[in-house]
């Protein structure tokens, strides 16, 4: 059987088919990823003055669903398109524009043979809960098949999930702790197990919104002169931008000048890694909380434990620091002294490093800075529990995000009671019969090879 999701990001759009055996019986670890399209062009929510583009992007890829999943089995394909921040930003500014988008969308997505079952924003809760139950389902931490075919549930713990999209970020894992705000509790369960989990999503904390919003902050600092100079842009580099790219969005509408918003501002890069540290440190607020322990901006975050696994952004930027940089990252120090060497690398240099990424590349230094800062200021980990993050993109061959756990979710591939064992038990007497069938045989024989034996030693 087959199912697809389209993920609706802030940036882009990127189309999911997986697939499992017909006869799943709320199996496990067998959903994996059959392929991947990304759309091409921006996300969805980027077609707000013209909504019809928004469903005609999606083209390409649909059609490669119907060459991935078998024609017959078309019309039993479940289809869904889930959108995240990008989207959630929109509805804030334009619910109007946000529905025509959507409209759009499932007017492309229901022209299609496959079993369409809406499409939908996602709340960052949403996003943050089932970004954790597609990880722990892969790696099989809610319950997994024994060698005999039984049901195993096991006793490793759940892994923690953060997640670093183009305009949020989220956290969740699961805690023993008191939740003190009850909108960062999740009780899920998952094969007859409860599961209290913390999970909280940063709206304009992604990774395009924090650029934009640092940008803004440089801008305010320097009174929009006609020059600005940008710390964390590598020296050598410069652009010029008009204040309408920086200020279309409710992450930094908030700060929009009285000046024309075509006017246009050349920004300059220094190269100054710990001035670009001050500024990126401007985005949160560390010091209001009333609740016992805070991430940041007041938000309610009991302390990390256990193993993370951090993905989409992060799993990216870490990437380039260790294939790029040349560098290692296990320790909080190994972050920021990374930060510090990109950010004192100059635009040519970095040209050379890594010519193909020229498109992101000014940015490294900033995003670098911000991860260094969110993990250890915003969440608190240290050099006791950051080493316990891994930062990946995939669990085998399936790509980790919110995506698997949505259609997991929508289609009841998770049950909350424990799975029947009837198929497992006869998978167990099939097993059984194979080992009985192999001990005779094996009896047979070596009783055969005793005979044989005894037979010659008569005669002789």
């Amino acid at each position: 059987q087959y199912g697809i999701v389209l993920d609706a990001g802030s940036s882009h759009t990127a189309m999911f088919v997986y697939k499992w055996p017909a006869d799943k019986e709320n199996d496990t670890g067998v959903v994996s990823e059959h392929s991947m399209c990304d759309v091409e062009g921006p996300g969805i929510s980027s077609y707000s003055s013209n909504p019809p583009a928004a469903g005609t992007s999606l083209v390409h890829c649909l059609n490669q669903a119907l060459r991935d999943v078998p024609k017959e089995k078309h019309a039993g394909t479940p289809l869904y398109l889930g959108a995240t921040a990008g989207m959630r930003l929109l509805n804030i500014t334009s619910p109007q524009a946000s529905d025509a988008v959507l409209s759009a969308v499932a007017a492309t997505l229901k022209s299609y043979p496959f079993d369409f079952r809406g499409a939908k924003i996602l709340s960052g809760e949403e996003e943050g809960v089932f970004g954790w139950v597609t990880a722990n389902y892969l790696l099989e931490n809610f319950i997994k098949r024994g060698w005999l075919g039984e049901w195993i549930q096991p006793q490793k713990k759940t892994l923690g999930a953060m997640d670093f999209g183009g305009a949020s970020t989220q956290i969740t894992f699961e805690t023993k702790d008191t939740i003190e705000d009850p909108r960062n509790e999740v009780m899920l369960k998952l094969y007859g197990q409860v599961y209290k989990v913390y999970t909280h999503s940063f709206l304009c904390y992604g990774r395009d919104q924090v650029l934009k919003r640092l940008l803004s902050k440089l801008l305010q600092a320097e009174s929009y002169q006609a020059t600005v100079s940008h710390p964390c842009w590598p020296t050598g580099y410069h652009k010029s931008l008009s204040l309408s790219s920086i200020y279309d969005s409710p992450c930094t509408e908030k700060e929009r000048p009285s000046l024309a918003l075509n006017t246009t501002i050349t920004v300059v890069g220094t190269g100054n890694g710990s001035l670009c540290v001050v500024h990126v440190s401007k985005l949160f607020d560390f010091l209001t909380c009333s609740f016992s322990r805070c991430s940041f901006n007041g938000i309610f975050q009991p302390e990390v434990s256990g193993n993370f696994i951090a993905f989409s952004a992060f799993f990216y930027t870490v990437d380039f620091i260790q294939t790029v940089m040349g560098r290692s990252v296990h320790l909080p120090g190994d972050l920021k002294d990374a930060a510090k060497t990109i950010c004192a690398t100059s635009w040519s240099e970095l040209l050379k490093k890594a010519p193909k990424l020229e498109k992101r590349l000014s940015d490294y230094c900033a995003v670098t800075t911000f991860i260094y800062l969110l993990t250890t200021k915003g969440y608190n980990f240290n050099n006791h529990s950051f080493p316990n993050i891994a930062f990946q993109k995939k669990a085998g061959e399936t790509s980790i995000g919110w995506a698997l756990g949505y259609m997991l979710n929508l289609t009841n591939m998770i049950p909350a009671e424990k799975p029947s064992s009837h198929k497992s038990m006869l998978y167990n007497y099939w097993v059984v019969l194979i080992l009985l069938f192999v001990v005779t045989t094996l009896t047979s024989l070596v009783t055969a090879v005793c005979l044989l034996r005894r037979s010659k030693s008569s005669t002789i």
